[in-house]
């Protein structure tokens, strides 16, 4: 074995124990019934743990008066249980939160099955355990066989009792280290005859229902039985994470070798019947040599041998490699594979003294492996010999037969004037060029050819077939040999190049579906790519359906499909719901024209992919495995989409939350004031009344109505943002003076208390324009209030009116501070503020801005900020310019 042949440790195996590292480590106690003494056991070690000085703190252990348990809780420090209030008393619960705090190097939690009552952390106590380990406390716990999910019907038919309480298997899986403790039957009934395990009348009733001998039996086997499956796994998981090459035969692993020919599915079925006798996995291999391919008949045969394996249990692998044995000692060594089975071969009778069957080079170098070899009637011929590539077509033979006469003509002209020692070089190019480009039989035909011209033209007697002289016979014999060695190995190179440019072609295919994919936004449009790159790649009808609520629809297809027979949406329904292939070539509805393949990503099946599978040539091993991959990149492509969607979704719930409660802070800030000011004119008003002298109650009176048209421009605004995000803004286009609403809008803003110095300047013949000059008043005064709110006090403010070209400029400009430049590009967003304790427009939700953009961008307009504003070292510029209709003058 080469240097780049050392065995390397599984990428898998690493990745399991890397994930281990920082958790706690979890022990669990495993019995076959209660009463076995699992408790006890327990505590006996942690008890040891302890001498060691180990902190060690029990978190629950459950006695159930057992006085020898309650004793072996002696001076263990044992954590105070936590009482939930449950259908009127106290429940003390395991206490997690104080286990957490307390963080023990140890923590003894019993009955890992034990359902919490509610209003714990978590409805199982196992879920704690989970918690435990996350937060790197090692935990011993005990359970009992019959409380493990998957044997909980079987648990059920072997004792009549139905279990309730169940944890998933993970929890004998993932454990550090399983300990089985274990008591013969008769032993835990005198126990239970003593009152040891329970009081006499529920011991009675236990011995009648549960405890009976044959139950117990079966229980024990069935938990030796899962202890042994779980040391085996270690075991594997430790050599492949060690990169060991096996085999340990601390427990039966069987291989099985599928070839191509008849008697592959009973091989199967043999290594289908050790493995039930040893109850021991197995796995099914075929192997493929380059350069070697397999007509569709062989290709079938193994196709389905592997899919009956697959059907009967066994993990499943296509290699390639060009020598069958070390591929397959490979694998074995690498999964601790003790036992191999394969067929054995019957050469012909001439052959067999030359020929080394893989049965006969599998038994020579499988040291430490058990191998078995089966034979069968001749009729069916197991593991197929090595066959040369199929005769090919006329070209081949047509080109040979040119190259041969070609080297004929060559030979004579050069014999005429150079003495060459030996002419049947000339006569392997021929040779060569077929086999370059034709493949070996053109190649052996060449060779035969050569051997016939060079036989005919170039010895003596010439002309003629006889030869003369007897070293000429071996001169001629070893000239066909080895012409026929260069015809081989060229064709064998020729067909390998082939199978790698196949593979290479494959690769790319798959980089550039991957490409592609990756480049698509939403799940409509990945569905379409990978649809019609599949049918590109593949050469069959492609159709991928999607799941919407648990129902199967066509998401597309290629070419264009919009529905699917009854049969074919059965069978993809099945391969949805199982996650397995159904349809053509498999065992489940075979008869349906297409094949399905479930779409399977981290969260579950997603859809299904069908390729047309009955019409043309089946799909080989690769253009399986190519499938796979086409699907496995679809799904991920498809859920990649799914989650962008989600992701948008969220952003956009959030923003509108965001804008929510701007919008709600923002109205229950800014109404208050107007309205705390109405509410205490008016109440002043009520109180006193005439005792008010009719100066202070018109100013009382004036108040309240200036504050009711500060509310009823903030509801304006709001109505207005609302009808433009809408799209529904009305607008009652009229002939407006400019020059009007520029007056009227200062106008409000001195009586609103405005106390800079404001300005007004209008241009000489304004135009009128056509607009709505409610919406109109209401822009300028947004802007203008925008100027009040934000200048200071002690700055100017002059809005200004002109004409510029075709349009109308309408300019508020001030000398305040000005806006940030970080901030100028974002003025006419909503809910942009500056550094304020009030907002713009005097509105104070940010919308004064931003509506004033919306409805001048509705009359055909255009608003812009500048700060500073030209010729100005400080200050803003907020200017919106109208368009003029033709024909209008003031």
């Amino acid at each position: 074995m080469g240097q780049e042949d050392k065995p390397r440790a599984s990428p898998d195996a690493l990745l399991a124990m890397a994930e281990r590292e920082g958790k706690g480590k979890l022990r669990v106690f495993l019995g076959a019934a209660p009463g076995v003494g699992k408790t006890y056991a327990m505590l006996q070690a942690a008890r040891a743990a302890k001498a060691d000085g180990l902190d060690v703190v029990v978190g629950i252990v459950e006695t159930h008066g057992r006085r020898e348990t309650e004793a072996m809780l002696e001076g263990l420090p044992v954590l105070p249980r936590r009482p939930i209030h449950y259908r009127g008393r106290l429940v003390p619960e395991f206490d997690l939160e104080g286990a957490l705090a307390r963080r023990p190097k140890l923590l003894l939690v019993d009955e890992y099955a034990h359902s919490n009552v509610p209003g714990s952390r978590h409805p199982k106590r196992w879920q704690d355990v989970e918690d435990l380990l996350d937060a790197g406390i090692d935990v011993w716990t005990t359970l009992n066989i019959q409380h493990l999910e998957s044997l909980n019907e079987v648990v059920q038919r072997i004792t009549g009792v139905r279990v309730r309480e169940t944890v998933p298997d993970t929890a004998i899986q993932e454990a550090d280290e399983v300990v089985m403790v274990d008591l013969p039957p008769d032993e835990l009934l005198k126990r239970l005859a003593e009152g040891r395990v329970y009081v006499q009348d529920t011991a009675a009733r236990a011995i009648e229902r549960f405890f009976k001998p044959t139950n117990l039996t079966a229980l024990r086997e069935l938990a030796l039985r899962r202890v042994a499956a779980r040391v085996d796994s270690d075991l594997i998981e430790h050599m492949q994470g060690g990169a060991i090459e096996g085999p340990w035969a601390a427990g039966e692993r069987i291989l099985v070798c599928v070839g191509p020919d008849a008697s592959a599915q009973k091989v199967v079925r043999e290594a289908k019947r050790l493995a039930d006798l040893a109850d021991a996995p197995w796995l099914a291999v075929t192997v493929e040599r380059p350069g070697h391919p397999l007509d569709a008949t062989a290709r079938a045969r193994a196709d389905a041998a592997l899919r009956l394996a697959e059907s009967l249990g066994a993990e499943t692998r296509a290699l390639v490699g060009s020598d069958l044995v070390e591929e397959l000692l490979k694998v074995a060594r690498f999964e601790n594979v003790t036992q191999i089975v394969v067929a054995r071969a019957r050469p012909s009778r001439l052959s067999r003294p030359f020929v080394r069957t893989l049965a006969d080079a599998l038994v020579r170098e499988a040291d430490g492996i058990a191998v078995h070899v089966l034979t069968f009637e001749e009729g069916e011929r197991t593991a197929p010999r090595r066959r040369l590539p199929p005769v090919g077509g006329l070209d081949g033979y047509v080109a040979a037969a040119m190259a041969v006469s070609i080297a004929t003509l060559l030979g004579e002209e050069l014999t005429k004037h150079v003495a060459l020692p030996n002419v049947s070089m000339i006569f392997l190019l021929a040779v060569l060029i077929p086999a370059l480009f034709f493949g070996v039989w053109p190649a052996v035909f060449a060779s035969l050819l050569s051997a016939l011209a060079y036989n005919f033209f170039f010895i003596d007697p010439v002309y003629t077939f006889t030869i003369a002289r007897p070293h000429e016979v071996l001169a001629l014999v070893i000239f066909l040999v080895i012409a026929v060695i260069i015809s081989a190995v060229a064709g064998r190179a020729r067909e390998q190049a082939k199978a790698s440019a196949q593979r290479v072609k494959a690769g790319r295919r798959l980089y550039d579906f991957t490409r592609k994919l990756s480049s698509l936004a939403d799940a409509p449009e990945v569905a379409a790519g990978a649809a019609s790159e599949i049918h590109a790649i593949l050469s069959r009808a492609a159709v991928i359906l999607s799941s919407t609520r648990g129902e199967l629809h066509i998401a597309a297809a290629w070419p264009p499909e919009d529905r699917l027979d009854t049969a074919s949406l059965s069978a993809a329904r099945w391969a949805y719901e199982h996650g397995e292939p159904a349809g053509a070539r498999t065992a489940t509805l075979p008869s349906v024209p297409w094949l399905f393949i479930p779409l399977k990503a981290r969260q579950g099946i997603i859809g299904v992919i069908g390729i047309e599978a009955l019409s043309g040539e089946p799909l080989d091993a690769e253009g399986r495995v190519l499938l796979d991959a086409l699907a496995d990149q679809t799904a991920s492509a498809l859920e990649r989409a799914a989650l962008a969607g989600e992701m948008a979704d969220v952003r956009s719930a959030a923003e509108a939350e965001r804008v929510r409660n701007i919008l709600l802070a923002s109205i229950s800030h800014d109404f208050r004031t107007p309205l705390s000011s109405i509410l205490g004119a008016s109440s002043s008003l009520i109180e006193y009344g005439a005792r008010i002298d009719p100066e202070q109650r018109r100013d009382l009176l004036s108040q309240i109505r200036e504050e009711a048209d500060h509310l009823d421009s903030m509801v304006r605004n709001l109505l207005s943002m609302t009808r433009l995000e809408a799209g529904a803004l009305d607008l009652r286009r009229d002939w407006v003076d400019v020059g009007e609403v520029v007056n009227q809008s200062v106008a409000a803003a001195r009586r609103r208390g405005a106390i800079q110095h404001l300005t007004v300047r209008l241009g000489e013949n304004l135009p009128l324009v056509r607009a709505d000059q409610i919406l109109l008043n209401q822009v300028l005064a947004n802007i203008v209030g925008n100027a009040v709110r934000y200048a200071g006090a002690s700055a100017s403010i002059e809005v200004s009116a002109e004409r510029v070209g075709d349009e109308v400029e309408i300019a508020v400009t001030d000398s305040g501070p000005g806006i940030p430049t970080g901030l100028l590009g974002h003025v006419f967003e909503k809910f942009v503020r500056a550094a304020s304790d009030r907002a713009d427009g005097g509105e104070g939700a940010g919308l004064g801005l931003a509506i004033a953009k919306g409805i001048v961008e509705a009359h055909g307009g255009t608003i812009t900020a500048e700060s500073p504003p030209p010729g100005r070292a400080s200050g803003l510029r907020l200017a919106f310019r109208l368009p003029v209709e033709p024909d209008t003058g003031p």
